[in-house]
């Protein structure tokens, strides 16, 4: 005897069936063996602190418990080094959880919401998932257009307008007095989502003064990056109390497991590790852009953890990502124009520069890259 399926809620049913990024383990699977050089998500090759390790073994004998829905420790300790009250926190698994908290919390049905053309993809992910409109504003010499977005906004009536700062997938990043005046800019009705899970590696004067209690904008941040905990999944915002009072009723309250709260809140006091990362980072950087330079390519400045290198054309790219995947390095691609013409290269390990940098020379000289393809 056969079923006829149920049918799917509307909004579900008339969603494309896709996902924002596919895994490295996916690409792995497909090419039938794991790549031996994995810089292409962004994670950190130094992992968590050995004072969150420690907090996170610590933590084993007590999975059979629940995390703490309120998060109480690290919200406090997080508010303390903000200036500002655990009431202003909210801490969720990871920014995309809080992504999908803000859509869900102030898109209705309809509702448009801003971003750039090529821009983190799971934002426009939950804004479909919630069933809101997308509005997308090119980007302009490779940076975020900040006039265009706030125009954008007035002129769609948008409710939301997302900007990480620094961006990915460029690297590139706005002074944070700039990021001011485009909060000021906006209409009255937007709320400003603005991402800065690349902040650590940032320089000084790109995070913008913004009041926590100011109710136009929340900026969410990571563990994911400096703090090498990406598989551990958490993060937090920052928001006035009726945001993440809003965000109380809606999020999975206990999403964050306990041995990711421990670890969080052992990698904030371990300071000295954060700043030894960032600064390997921004070795690596200089590493990437000789490379690049050295073979007659060009690099996008970046004040994250990862390089974007121009490869002339979007056909030029797209053989790299190939030729680089042949070669068992997996790095990542823009899709939308004109960054589809770079590819996107996260720092690794010293072992991990060295081996995309023989690779890489072998692909650039095997495709020709230094002259123009197409």
């Amino acid at each position: 005897m056969t079923h006829a399926p149920r049918p799917l809620a509307k909004l579900v049913d008339d969603l494309p069936a896709t996902v924002p990024f596919v895994a490295p383990e996916a690409l792995e699977r497909a090419r039938g063996g794991e790549f031996q050089v994995r810089v292409g998500a962004n994670e950190s090759p130094f992992g968590p602190s050995p004072a969150a390790r420690e907090a996170m073994a610590a933590s084993i004998g007590r999975t059979g418990w629940y995390g703490d829905p309120d998060s109480h420790d690290l919200r406090h300790e997080l508010a303390g080094r903000l200036g500002t009250t655990a009431a202003h926190m909210a801490v969720a698994s990871g920014i995309d959880d809080l992504l999908g908290l803000v859509a869900r919390a102030f898109l209705d049905p309809g509702d448009v919401a801003v971003t750039s053309l090529g821009a983190y993809p799971t934002f426009n992910y939950h804004v479909h998932g919630y069933g809101g409109r997308l509005h997308r504003v090119p980007y302009r010499d490779d940076r975020n257009d900040l006039p265009a977005l706030v125009q954008a906004a007035k002129e769609t009536g948008a409710r939301l307008l997302y900007l990480a700062n620094p961006d990915n997938p460029t690297g590139t990043w706005w002074p944070g007095a700039d990021v001011e005046r485009l909060l000021d800019a906006l209409p009255d009705r937007c709320l400003l989502i603005l991402d800065e899970a690349y902040a650590d590696f940032a320089p000084e004067g790109t995070a913008p003064r913004i009041d926590p209690d100011d109710p136009r904008a929340v900026r969410v941040r990571t563990f994911s990056k400096a703090h090498g905990m990406a598989g551990a999944r958490i993060g937090y915002a920052v928001a006035s109390e009726p945001v993440v009072a809003a965000f109380d009723r809606v999020r999975l309250h206990f999403g964050v497991n306990r041995m990711a709260q421990a670890a969080a809140l052992a990698s904030l006091r371990d300071e000295a590790f954060i700043a030894w990362v960032v600064a390997e980072v921004a070795r690596g950087r200089d590493e990437y852009t000789r490379l690049a330079a050295g073979l007659g390519l060009a690099t996008l400045p970046s004040a994250t953890n990862f390089v974007a290198i121009d490869c002339r054309t979007a056909e030029g790219s797209e053989a790299a990502l190939a030729a680089l995947g042949e070669e068992g390095v997996f790095v990542r691609r823009p899709q939308a124009p004109p960054l589809d013409r770079l590819i996107r290269v996260t720092v690794g390990d010293e072992r991990e520069r060295q081996a995309f940098a023989e690779a890489f020379t072998r692909v650039v000289t095997r495709l020709g890259l230094t002259q123009k393809v197409g």
